[in-house]
């Protein structure tokens, strides 16, 4: 029997069809609905890792015409927690996001890509809150955006 994470087997099932990081992406929409507002394309997916965009549409813009913070926000916990819950062995654990803290270091003004990233391998403990640093990439790879979202992990009970 496999230890891959559900998430991860859907997502490996979709690569190999056509549009199928698009596919994947509405379906995490659907499962979540908040995040269809940014309509995020998750990139890359994997152990410790998560990548996704975000076109610049007047959307999701704010009053100066950029994109709004809480659109920032919202890739940046996308990402957080698709990678936790593709990396966080289920069988034994289970997550929530528990805080964020963001610095918007430049205003975005073009497409933006969040990447969510953790050590891994590593051991997953009981009542531990995990760090996950979220860095915000506008088009020209400039970092324009960074957020620490803790996630509150524990163990399943028995």
């Amino acid at each position: 029997m496999s230890s891959q994470s559900n998430l991860l087997k859907i997502w490996s099932k979709c690569q190999s069809l056509p549009k199928g990081k698009w596919l994947f992406s509405k379906a995490v929409c659907f499962k979540a609905p908040y995040f269809a507002s940014i309509k995020p394309v998750v990139n890359e997916l994997k152990l410790g890792y998560c990548s996704a965009t975000v076109k610049n549409r007047r959307a999701i813009h704010n009053h100066i015409g950029t994109i709004h913070a809480i659109a920032q926000c919202n890739i940046a916990e996308l990402c957080a927690g698709l990678m936790v819950d593709a990396t966080v062995p289920a069988k034994t654990h289970r997550w929530i996001p528990k805080s964020m803290t963001v610095n918007y270091l430049a205003k975005v003004d073009s497409d933006m890509r969040a990447v969510a990233e953790i050590d891994f391998p590593r051991q997953w403990l009981d009542k531990e809150d995990l760090v996950v640093p979220v860095k915000v990439y506008n088009s020209r790879d400039e970092l324009v955006f960074t957020a620490d979202i803790t996630m509150y992990i524990t163990a399943k009970k028995r």
